[in-house]
């Protein structure tokens, strides 16, 4: 890879645009030398969000946002083949995936705010050049909770999907927000972004976390996915879907892989640019 300074902007949108209930953004940078650095998570809306975006743009050679909303949307109604093959892992985890279709008003019609963030962003929608320029401005889609059962092997398996978010008083479990924010903690070390990992070492001691916390964090983790996406081998990370009908960009231990796959296959959805085959 071309040396060069980049940005990975995580932009947990909360997909509608409301000034009471704004989402949150986060900055994973590297300069030329690549010594990196971040920015604490913020509360955003979309239009704060095209500001913060900007300005890490100024600064670099390469910048990608991580958005944690649906970016192509083509279906009227039910469910984007992506959704399909991403609901069969999280639902076996014990979570849910909120269908996205145009019949959606506020998050997903024509006047949606998710679309005019998008034309005033003016990014490339190809997450494979993401990976490998040397300059530009990307979008890609991702999902944080696509991404926790691999960023944490404690959330792989049967119902272990983690009950973090403090929103749903009943559901929510404090263990979960902390393994959750150590887990960021831990990955935000191991990439050599101190700041990430002490924000997120102070979040995880939270004794009542409110829902901008969980957008904080959310922001964090798709930065990370970014961040992965962007260094770590290809496969490493998988994408679901494609540029027509709708995807995803998630890491991939070998587990989520090998369901992942499964589901694509009974689907005939692509994975990493190919039609799925049995793992």
């Amino acid at each position: 890879m071309t040396s060069c300074s980049w940005t990975i902007v995580g932009f947990d949108s909360a997909w509608t645009d409301k000034l009471t209930a704004p989402g949150a953004v986060c900055a994973i940078r590297s300069d030329a030398q690549r010594r990196r650095s971040s920015s604490e998570p913020q509360l955003a809306t979309f239009d704060q969000a095209l500001e913060f975006i900007a300005a890490e743009r100024a600064r670099c050679d390469v910048c990608i946002v991580a958005l944690d909303q649906p970016t192509i949307v083509p279906n009227l109604t039910s469910m984007r083949p992506v959704d399909r093959v991403a609901a069969s892992l999280i639902s076996w985890l014990g979570g849910g995936v909120q269908p996205a279709n145009r019949s959606k008003i506020g998050m997903f019609d024509d006047a949606a705010p998710v679309w005019r963030f998008k034309n005033r962003l003016g990014a490339d929608d190809d997450p494979e050049a993401a990976r490998s320029a040397s300059s530009g401005l990307f979008l890609i889609e991702v999902f944080p909770a696509l991404a926790l059962p691999s960023l944490e092997a404690a959330y792989f398996g049967r119902l272990l999907a983690p009950r973090y978010n403090p929103e749903k008083r009943r559901r929510f479990r404090s263990p979960d927000w902390s393994r959750v924010s150590e887990a960021v903690r831990r990955h935000a070390s191991m990439e050599i972004v101190p700041e990430l990992a002490l924000w997120a070492q102070k979040a995880s001691s939270l004794a009542a976390p409110r829902k901008g916390d969980q957008d904080k964090l959310d922001a964090a983790i798709c930065a990370l996915v970014g961040l992965l996406w962007r260094t770590k081998t290809r496969n490493e990370s998988i994408m679901i879907g494609d540029l027509e009908t709708g995807y995803m960009i998630a890491p991939a231990s070998a587990g989520v892989r090998s369901r992942l796959k499964l589901a694509a296959l009974k689907s005939g959805v692509t994975i990493d640019g190919a039609t799925a085959v049995a793992p």
